[in-house]
């Protein structure tokens, strides 16, 4: 079952300590954290195509929203992370986050916004984001099963992604596993475009050993590519039952994703709302700052913090 589809599907069915007032004295301050994948839909304003009615997912994830369910765990900052709104409203998501973020009202300061690289408008779409203080970036979600595998190696695609370098945005990649090798040939044809695998290239809950095995060789492939990083996010969506995963169930991941990538180009993600179908956001982050604590808090740092302020420049 592929992302997309599991998350229409599985919407149907239904520790690091937090710093107190009065005990700042006795515990350390929270590392900082940047999320590099904030979702934020108002449905009010725009249409999502997959996401059907009545489920979890259909409601209200605003800044509003966003604010309550990050309350005391030191998210300081958030870039958005685009939608899949309808085609028709892609320049409508654009002009609205390029508000949001001016506002300075919220946690938003940057935004990845969508785009379609094979199409032939897409140059002249991008164009109006060269030199943006805002829009950072691109992302077509591949995963779905009406994308057939080597979409992204066509060179109508290819094109547009080598185009995204030219003017310095980078390109999300969110993609099936199987799908990783491709994203290797795609990182080496378009040398000078920086790319963010997400979602630590969507390993499944309930992997097979073998499927692991071959998850982790492709993730160690496309990690040698220096012009990509990679998002520590995501991934409890795909399969992790809600309240039924530990800090320790999901460190595998987290740790061989670190490994392949190192600590200089991992980057915390929140995925939030998409995550709430496996847990809450504070779940989700509690469970990673409990992973990383046993690294030097340089490292911890880096990928909950630094590593996302400078490779967005924020």
């Amino acid at each position: 079952m592929q992302r997309r589809e599991f998350l229409s599907t599985a919407a149907v069915a239904s520790t690091a300590a937090l710093t107190r007032p009065g005990l700042a004295e006795d515990k350390p301050a929270m590392i900082p954290a940047i999320d590099t994948h904030q979702h934020l839909w108002d449905l009010t304003k725009f249409k999502l195509g997959w996401l059907k009615k009545g489920t979890p997912l259909d409601a209200q994830f605003t800044p509003k929203e966003f604010a309550v369910a990050t309350e005391g765990l030191n998210v300081v900052k958030a870039v958005y992370m685009e939608v899949d709104v309808v085609e028709e409203q892609q320049q409508a998501e654009v002009d609205y986050l390029i508000e949001l973020c001016k506002s300075k009202k919220t946690a938003t300061v940057a935004a990845v916004v969508s785009g379609r690289p094979a199409s032939g408008g897409f140059a002249g779409y991008i164009a109006q984001f060269k030199d943006s203080k805002f829009i950072k970036g691109i992302r077509q979600v591949l995963h779905v099963d009406a994308t057939p595998a080597g979409t992204c190696l066509k060179k109508e695609y290819v094109a547009g992604i080598q185009l995204l370098g030219e003017l310095g945005l980078s390109f999300d990649l969110c993609l099936r596993p199987a799908d990783l090798p491709d994203a290797a040939k795609l990182a080496d044809q378009c040398p000078d475009t920086r790319f963010i695998l997400d979602h630590c290239g969507n390993p499944q809950h309930g992997f097979s050993p073998e499927q692991t095995a071959k998850w982790k060789k492709d993730l160690a492939a496309l990690a040698k590519k220096k012009n990509v990083v990679c998002k520590v996010s995501g991934f409890l969506a795909n399969g992790w039952p809600k309240g039924k995963w530990t800090a320790d169930d999901i460190a595998p991941v987290v740790n061989a994703t670190i490994e392949a990538f190192g600590v200089d180009r991992a980057m915390f993600g929140g995925d939030w709302p998409v995550v709430t179908l496996a847990g809450s956001y504070k779940d989700w982050l509690t469970a990673l700052r409990t992973i990383l604590s046993n690294r030097p808090e340089v490292d911890q740092k880096k990928i909950l913090h630094d590593n996302a302020a400078k490779f967005y420049g924020i």
